[in-house]
């Protein structure tokens, strides 16, 4: 169990007011606004023991940046290709895959990651 950190629950608040999937770097800029004592490694290390904990999911495969995402629950990505924005995909979209990998080539699959790619609403309208 994590021991309370004043900190760290200010980063999991930010995380969680902005479901944009951030970079440490972007909670970083977002929480120096109103705590400008608040250091990049500090960020750094609670989103990180954060994940550690499975309180957050640190996610590496959207654009080779490493992200964070206070959403736990199962789900996969869609990812902009014009403006890199990374949207949630309910899991209910997709029949289940793991059980049907699973069954197919008998394995155990312990995580998924699913990623979609393409162009998101907000672009789409902008042409």
């Amino acid at each position: 169990m994590m021991k309370y950190s004043k900190q760290r629950e200010i980063i999991l608040n930010t995380l969680q007011k902005n479901v944009i999937h951030p970079t440490a770097d972007q909670v970083y800029a977002l929480l120096h606004k109103e705590y400008p004592t608040i250091s990049l490694a500090t960020v750094y290390r609670n989103l990180n023991q954060l994940a550690e904990m499975n309180v957050i999911r640190k996610i590496t495969e959207l654009n080779g940046s490493c992200r964070f995402d206070h959403n736990t629950h199962k789900h996969y990505h869609f990812i902009c290709s014009k403006c890199n924005k990374v949207y949630d995909v309910p899991h209910e979209c997709i029949p289940d895959l793991t059980t049907k990998v699973e069954a197919e080539i008998g394995v155990k699959v312990e995580t998924c990651d699913v990623s979609f790619r393409g162009v998101c609403f907000d672009c789409i309208n902008k042409n």
